[in-house]
């Protein structure tokens, strides 16, 4: 009996000393829990050693090396499946977490780290994260851009619902412009048409014959009694009555010899076109169908100077051109291009600014201020001139000829 109790006492200690619930275990179960480091992760056999010998025990295996084998026989097959598994995941997050706002693309990436089963960077065809994120830049997958800060990434949403969204919310706006332009060009329609029936005014000046003998009298008349005040209701003006009684108080002022009254629909369309001035720019000038000139000198001679075609736009500020002469295609970013202006005479496309996707013709070239003056050629605003505008929101239409 005590031979055997010994026995069990040796037994219950061996238990203990490599037991579930030692303080060894437990600490082992906590480091394997949290993230570990990235270089130590073989993603072939998707296992996670704690450190640098243990890295190297796994890779001197023979299961390893069984999985080395394999990659070795396909290795862009595996590679691929890995890229696209991480580039799903990522672009994922970015849609479910972040719905298509601008976010750093850095703290996006320690969000997917998070999780432990995740595929690792090093196991894809990109070796840095700004690498990934180019790529997604140029495959159009979302919007990225360099800051102080690092690069941000703005999902973009092809999803045919919201596209329509997007597109149907597009729309609504530029009818209420279009319809707002519309009624602006009827109302001065209508305003020439009624001084042309009443024939042309003029102004004249109010003076007193000196020679005139003739006094003014002023006569008050006598109060009969107490009067009842006939109360009205007060009816609102509308915009154009507002502005006609502004015009009407503004015509007592003494003017400049030459200089025309205008009314009051010239003075809204006046502040429509000042409103028009005002709306902000958009950093991205590109678009299609448009002849621009290379400016990058690094490309080589056969394409400095070189003028091109826009025949696609992708990721707002990249472009794929189609050089004029020689039919060379190449994909270039907008800092490498620049506008071209034609002859006084040829179509050009309005790139930024109030009539902005419009065409037109160009009229005159400001050279010293570096502007043309065109006439808009389609839209509701056709035959309108408009003067001033900059060399870099306008270029040469592309023609056949």
């Amino acid at each position: 009996n005590t031979t055997n109790l010994l026995h069990l006492l040796r037994q219950v200690q061996a238990m203990g000393k490599h037991g579930f619930m030692t303080p060894k275990a437990i600490g082992n179960r906590i480091k394997s829990k949290g993230l570990q480091k990235l270089k130590f992760y073989c993603q072939m056999c998707q296992k996670q050693c704690r450190d640098e010998n243990g890295f190297k025990c796994h890779t001197l295996s023979e299961s390893h090396q069984r999985q080395l084998l394999l990659f070795a026989d396909n290795s862009d097959s595996y590679l691929d499946q890995f890229s696209l598994e991480f580039k799903d995941e990522y672009v994922g997050l970015l849609k479910r977490r972040f719905n298509g706002r601008r976010v750093n693309a850095n703290h996006a990436y320690q969000e997917y780290i998070a999780d432990r089963e995740h595929i690792h960077m090093n196991s894809t065809q990109w070796e840095t994260l700004t690498e990934f994120v180019k790529w997604l830049g140029r495959e159009g997958i979302v919007k990225a851009d360099d800051t102080e800060k690092g690069w941000f990434v703005t999902y973009i949403d092809k999803d045919p619902e919201a596209i329509a969204r997007a597109e149907k919310k597009n729309k609504m706006a530029s009818t209420d412009e279009e319809r707002q332009e519309r009624f602006l060009l009827e109302q001065m329609e209508r305003a020439k048409a009624h001084n042309t029936d009443a024939g042309p005014s003029v102004s004249t000046v109010l003076q007193r014959d000196e020679e005139s003998e003739e006094k003014v009298v002023f006569a008050m008349p006598k109060s009969i009694g107490p009067r009842k005040l006939k109360v009205e209701p007060v009816i609102k003006n509308n915009a154009l009555q507002v502005d006609s009684d502004k015009v009407s108080n503004h015509s007592s002022k003494p003017k400049k010899s030459g200089e025309k009254k205008r009314s009051a629909i010239e003075e809204l369309m006046a502040e429509n076109e000042a409103g028009k001035k005002r709306k902000k720019k958009k950093d991205s000038w590109l678009a299609e169908n448009i002849v621009v000139k290379i400016v990058a000198k690094d490309l080589g001679k056969d394409f400095y100077k070189a003028k091109c075609v826009i025949e696609e736009v992708f990721d707002t500020y990249g472009a794929k051109v189609k050089v004029i002469k020689t039919g060379k295609k190449v994909k270039l970013d907008q800092s490498h291009l620049e506008t071209v202006i034609p002859q006084v005479g040829r179509k050009i496309l309005v790139l930024n600014g109030a009539y902005e996707g419009s065409k037109a013709i160009l009229d005159k070239l400001n050279v010293d201020d570096f502007t043309v003056d065109v006439t808009i050629g389609s839209g509701v605003c056709k035959g309108r001139m408009v003067t001033d505008i900059p060399y870099e929101d306008v270029s040469k239409l592309y023609t056949n000829d």
